[in-house]
């Protein structure tokens, strides 16, 4: 009987079907193979449970199964799933995504959030007429389309021609995305950006850019994959008092469900309409399990949640009491310096250092091994409701005898300690 790791790549190219999924993201003594999710832990099919940080690659805010929003879908699988003609729950879903985020007018639904994304710039283009499209070269990850990964070190299958178009500015750097405009006048025809990842905007940051694209003609695009449904119920962009012409969300959207969205400003979404004659069409999202209906009723169910439980509350005082407590033990084990738990509150991370003040990614699997011998899967940090304070003292336990080893490891040299091959970055040329 092969392992599941064996089966699992013999299936599927990669081995999952998404890249962070992989075996090369995980320590050698990572569960190999997930059977079910239950609040914030998850479990293998022999029965191992783990306290979870990674949440569906953050998909899941409320918790895994959550029992109103599992039977909400449900529901809306009884009604069929998926109708002929629009279904009562995607009215429903449409307008309350345009009733609850401020710059959402008109809304379109998908499955993924790659294929919105791209939907946004298709529109840009369709809307300004221009060819070039500017995104945030700081921002991990966009689209598995041709436009983004193109522009990443991983180039082959792809015509120089489909990423030729992506031009690249910096986070928090004004003066990059003021030279793109500079070197293509009235060329771009969008930018693409998150509201924030691990750093606030500073001095003024979005609000420049907006301005900077309304000046060139050129549409202002956040894309809330993760920022949407954590930093507030309406978005970073509520919280940021920043109005984008066009926005994309997915992650916690529906608790786990796959539902994405492309909203924005009326005048450049009702490009894709159908209802003003003698205009040239622009041929926008059109996928058969675009507005599947388990999928939107779990979404208006998980917005009912949100507001019902102060979720948004819940997510900022967790991560506020998890950045302080892991930074409060590796002060005690002296080697701050060296491990970090940092970020915006509602979405932490981690650094792993080595003595000379680099970042290293041995460390990071040394530290994610430590802490799943300590039943706590930390890929990286994703919140959700049901991490509550004895998830949270489960968490410190584990931190403390993760950073003792940590510790060791930084003078005694880290092959001591780590089992198997260091994780490697998901953007690379070669295997």
């Amino acid at each position: 009987m092969k392992n599941y790791s064996q089966r699992l790549h013999d299936a599927i190219p990669g081995g999952a079907h998404t890249y962070s999924r992989g075996d090369d993201q995980y320590p050698a003594n990572a569960p190999q193979i997930l059977e079910r999710g239950e609040g914030a832990y998850v479990y293998t099919p022999e029965g191992e449970k783990f306290l979870d940080y990674g949440m569906a690659l953050r998909a899941v805010t409320l918790g895994y199964a959550e029992p109103t929003v599992a039977a909400a879908a449900i529901k809306q699988i009884h009604y069929g799933n998926n109708l002929t003609r629009p279904s009562l729950i995607e009215l429903q879903a449409a307008e309350l995504m345009c009733e609850l985020i401020p710059s959402v007018e008109m809304v379109k639904f998908a499955k993924n959030g790659s294929v919105v994304t791209t939907a946004a710039l298709k529109v840009a283009r369709g809307y300004t007429g221009r060819k070039y499209i500017a995104r945030c070269l700081d921002h991990p990850f966009f689209s598995y389309d041709d436009w983004f990964i193109g522009d990443t070190a991983l180039k082959r299958g792809i015509p120089e021609e489909h990423h030729a178009l992506t031009l690249n500015f910096r986070y928090n750097d004004i003066a990059s995305v003021e030279a793109l405009f500079e070197q293509y006048p009235g060329q771009i025809a969008g930018l693409i950006m998150e509201p924030a990842t691990g750093e606030h905007p500073k001095d003024n940051f979005l609000h420049k850019v907006q301005a900077l694209c309304k000046k060139n003609g050129t549409v202002f695009i956040l894309d809330e994959m993760i920022t949407g449904f954590r930093w507030d119920l309406q978005g970073a962009q509520k919280y940021y008092d920043i109005t984008p012409d066009l926005c994309t969300f997915g992650k916690g959207m529906a608790n786990g469900f796959s539902v994405a969205a492309l909203g924005g400003k009326r005048e450049i979404m009702n490009i894709g309409g159908i209802l003003e004659e003698g205009k040239e069409r622009l041929f926008l999202i059109s996928t058969t399990h675009g507005a599947e209906m388990c999928g939107l009723g779990a979404f208006v169910e998980t917005i009912k949640f949100y507001k019902e439980h102060n979720v948004i509350g819940h997510l900022w005082s967790y991560g506020e009491k998890l950045i302080n407590g892991m930074n409060a033990i590796a002060k005690e084990l002296g080697i701050e310096k060296e491990f970090e738990a940092c970020g915006v509150p509602c979405s932490p991370g981690y650094a792993t250092r080595d003595r000379q003040g680099n970042v290293s990614l041995p460390l990071r699997t040394l530290f994610s091994q430590e802490m799943i011998k300590q039943g706590v899967l930390m890929p990286w940090i994703a919140l959700s409701y049901a991490h509550g304070e004895n998830e949270l003292e489960i968490t410190f336990k584990a931190v403390r005898a993760a950073l003792e080893v940590y510790k060791k490891a930084l003078d005694e040299g880290v092959d001591k300690y780590l089992v198997g091959p260091a994780i490697k970055p998901v953007f690379r040329k070669y295997n």
